[in-house]
């Protein structure tokens, strides 16, 4: 066994969508490459970069656009995107009541507690423009965080929600809502999410030995039964039904978002640049070399 050594991890957000970073504690599999972890969520005005740069965190959950916005500032020697997490947009929609017939069009003329997260919502129009929705004519309402819209919604707010799982799994087993589509089912794959480290971090042996773990995680996340998952991953959500952790990973499993290589598909990537592209969040399409690496050996 070889020595145990620290790393931190960090996610961006913290959802089941995150299994495979997740499963890596979790599963037991860092501990099998003699590794141990710290494991937090950013909070409001931390800076993953800034963090990265001083070694305050090893592995970041992000997405390959978080590198366009200081591309186009500018600024040089980013941390890299080494692997993948999800190749799929991980948030659903929840309506007040059963709708087997939603069609997207439902949307127009009505009220939706949307996720104003950047990407998030980037994706959300992507996707209405795929589905031949008017965005125009959502009546979007920004309700705050996760924790606040999730609270507006279960007190009447809204005729739709747009969250990650499990939280619109928890509103079904609440009785409270009822999940009509899936925006990863609407759109085409996309190098949704992505784990993000130093160029230093990702040269040492550290970083090999998490890759190991990783590979194993993102494999047993789209292999293993949800039951099993669930059971593994519930102490990181305390107040989450069971049965609806399995029943969130068993969608994101169905829907193929944890399929695949570790290493960022370049057509993904691209795909990406098209819904930023779209929703005018950039203006160049920035090459995938500048951003993306492939994980170490």
């Amino acid at each position: 066994m070889p020595e145990r050594t620290k790393i931190a991890i960090m996610a961006s957000r913290h959802s089941v969508f995150y299994s495979p970073l997740i499963g890596v504690m979790a599963g037991g599999f860092l501990q099998q490459e003699g590794l141990e972890a710290d494991y937090a969520v950013l909070r409001p005005g931390q800076r993953s970069r800034g963090m990265l740069d001083r070694g305050a965190v090893d592995v970041m959950q992000s997405a390959v656009g978080s590198n366009w916005g200081p591309l186009e500032q500018g600024e040089t020697d980013l941390p890299l995107h080494f692997a993948q997490i999800n190749r799929r947009d991980g948030f659903f929609l929840a309506a007040r009541k059963p709708d087997p017939d939603f069609q997207w069009r439902k949307l127009e003329g009505a009220t939706l507690l949307a996720d104003h997260g950047h990407q998030p919502l980037l994706m959300l129009r992507y996707a209405a423009h795929t589905q031949g929705v008017d965005w125009s004519r959502i009546q979007l309402i920004d309700a705050g965080n996760v924790e606040e819209m999730d609270s507006a919604f279960r007190n009447g707010q809204g005729d739709y929600i747009h969250q990650q799982g499990p939280a619109p799994q928890q509103l079904e087993s609440d009785g409270i809502g009822n999940v009509v589509a899936s925006v990863g089912d609407a759109m085409p794959p996309v190098a949704f999410s992505s784990l993000l480290a130093t160029r230093a971090f990702l040269k040492s042996s550290a970083a090999q030995a998490f890759l190991r773990a990783y590979r194993q995680s993102r494999r047993w996340a789209h292999e293993a039964p949800p039951d099993e998952i669930a059971a593994r991953e519930a102490s990181f959500f305390p107040g989450i039904d069971r049965a609806v952790l399995a029943a969130a990973i068993g969608r994101y499993q169905k829907l193929g978002t944890w399929e695949g290589d570790l290493a960022i598909p370049r057509d993904l990537y691209e795909q990406a640049l098209e819904v930023f592209l779209y929703g005018g969040a950039i203006t160049q399409r920035h090459p995938y070399e500048q951003v993306c690496v492939p994980p170490p050996a």
